[in-house]
Formats: C-alpha cells, structure tokens, sequence
C-alpha cells in the first residue's frame, strides 16, 4: 500500500476522521435528501485551482459544495460554507459533537456520500457545483468519476511536490486552495494568520520546547511513527520541538528509537504502551517525559486528525500545558492524558 494510502487508512481507525455531520434545512435535493447550503462568493470568477490530478476551473462561486475526504469540511464549514454533502466518519470519534465546530453545524444532517467507500449515485443526487477532495487520497478512477458529477478539486499537493508525493499539503496550502475555489481568499488568508499568530504565541510561552526532540508513534495493530509529512505529526513540530528521524513502520527493534525528549503515543494508554518490555524501559516513559492519547475517540485525537483551522486551535489548548509538563525536566511531574 502506498504510504499515503496507509496513513489515510491509519487515519480513518479514528485519528483522521471525516463525517457526515449534522446538517438541515428546507432545500430538497434530488433523491429525496434536504440541506440549505451557505453560499460561498465575494472573489473573483474563475479560479483555477491545482492539485494532484492537474488543475479544476471554477467558473462562479459555488452554491452546492460537496466535500469527500477527511478533514475538508472542517475547512469549508470556517469559510462560511455548509456543504450539502460529506463524508461518513469511518472510526470512533463522533465528529457531529466535536466542540470546535459545534457551533458550526447545522441541526438537521448533512447527507452522507459513502464512507469506506465513495457512493457516486448520491453525489450526483446531491446536485453539487464544487466536489472538494483536498485531502481525500482519491485515485485517479475516482477523480474521473467525480468530474463527470462537478469540477472537483483533487489532493492538494506541497508546494513544489509531484504528484506521486508521500507528504500532505500543510494546513495553510490546504485553505489556501480551498479559500480560493470559494471566492474565499481574502477569508482563508486571514484565518491562516490567527491560527499561526495562536502557534507563534504558544511557541514564545514555551521556550523549553525549542530544539527539544519529539517522537509522535500511533500504534495500530503495531506502530508507526509520524513525521512532517503526515499533519498530526506535523503539529508538534509547529511548537518548536525537532523531528526524530525515524518515520513510517516501527519494528520491535527500533522502539528503541523512539527515546527522544518527548514521545508522544496516540492509540494506546501508559499501562498499554508499557506492555512492551522494550516501550516500559524507554526514558522517555521512565521519567515521565510521555503524553499519552490513550483513545482515538478522545477530542483531542480528533482535533489532532482534523487539523484544520478550527481544529487546531482547540488541539492547542489541549495539548500545550502536558507537553509543558513532559517537556520540563521534572520527572516528578506527570503529563496528562489527552
């Protein structure tokens, strides 16, 4: 499997979720389904936008958006759109109760597109003018499929990154397309400064974060380190903590490896992670110098796998004060649980 691919599956198990969130309204939508979308608009028509599959013309501001990946609603619902349709979430987390954008999703419920897989004949019902896949690891049959509905936006890719690239776009290229395919730009442009004036200002209350090593391992059925290229490993190092060096597949010999200043665990507890006599004897766990995300269906973890620009500010809140306190020096001092 592609490691692209192995992170969204990875992702989908409760992490990195995606919904069909709550929605409502009195516009009937062929097939019998009902939303009353926000219109988007006040840039100028057309845009183009590109991404891994080429680049998609938006000719007018979009009035019936449908999103299909894993954290765009997130991105649509900030810049004032409702989508018509989404995405069922796949893992534990219930994404329609998810505090950051409580105030944010409509009452009644956004029709479901699919869930493990894309339900083309809803999409179509759904009447949409935009399909937003920004990041939804689609291939290509699937993109093909989708543009015979309604321009679709594909995968954003990192700046100066082919197509066949294993790394995510950042949170700020993701809005940035998104923005622009709405008429949002100016909208997008000033939420991204919030969101990193909020990282900036939690980086200069914690100086003891700067230069310090950080390990962020997710254990599915094994574990599996995260770097820059994934979003939620990503996170950690906006705060000013350094990368370990080891990513992707962690074997028994290499937990080891994970012996940075700060490890970070999501999927399991400390009496979990401690079952393996090589995680129990790290010193990172030792000194209590671990954060530990015991559940994927926790706030935390879903705001870590939405990392958009609402999310991520809440993850802040979360996760500052227990990096703060595994990242101290103290070992008498215990990081919490998130």
């Amino acid at each position: 499997m592609h490691r692209r691919s192995l992170l969204a599956a990875l992702g989908a198990s409760g992490v990195l979720t995606t919904l069909a969130a709550c929605g409502g309204g009195d516009e009937p939508a062929t097939g019998g389904s009902s939303s009353s979308p926000s219109t988007s608009g006040g840039g100028a028509f057309p845009v183009t936008v590109t991404h891994k599959f080429g680049s998609t013309v938006v000719e007018s501001a979009p009035t019936r958006v449908v999103t299909v990946g894993y954290n765009e609603e997130d991105f649509v619902l900030a810049l004032g759109v409702t989508p018509v349709g989404s995405r069922t979430p796949l893992g534990a987390f219930d994404a329609t109760k998810r505090p950051w954008a409580v105030d944010l999703l409509p009452a009644g419920g956004i029709p479901s597109v699919g869930q493990a897989e894309l339900n083309f004949e809803e999409i179509a019902a759904l009447r949409p003018d935009l399909i937003i896949g920004a990041y939804a690891y689609l291939q290509q049959a699937d993109y093909d499929k989708l543009t015979q509905i309604a321009p679709t936006i594909g995968d954003v890719l990192p700046a100066g990154q082919p197509a066949d690239t294993e790394a995510a776009a950042t949170w700020q290229e993701e809005l940035a397309a998104i923005g622009s395919a709405l008429g949002k730009e100016t909208e997008a442009s000033s939420l991204t400064d919030d969101v990193e004036a909020k990282f900036t200002a939690a980086v200069d209350a914690n100086p003891s974060f700067k230069g310090k090593t950080i390990s962020v391992v997710l254990y599915n059925q094994g574990y599996y380190a995260l770097d820059a290229t994934d979003p939620r490993g990503n996170f950690f190092l906006q705060l000013g903590f350094s990368a370990n060096p080891l990513s992707g597949s962690v074997s028994e010999e290499q937990v080891v490896q994970l012996d940075t200043d700060v490890l970070v665990v999501l999927g399991q507890s400390k009496a979990e992670f401690a079952q393996n006599p090589a995680a129990a004897g790290l010193a990172a766990v030792t000194e209590n110098r671990t954060v530990y995300v015991p559940t994927f269906a926790s706030d935390f973890a879903g705001a870590l796998g939405y990392s958009s620009p609402i999310s991520l500010p809440y993850a802040l809140e979360q996760a500052v004060p227990a990096l703060a306190a595994a990242a101290d020096g103290n070992p008498s001092t215990v990081p919490a649980d998130l």
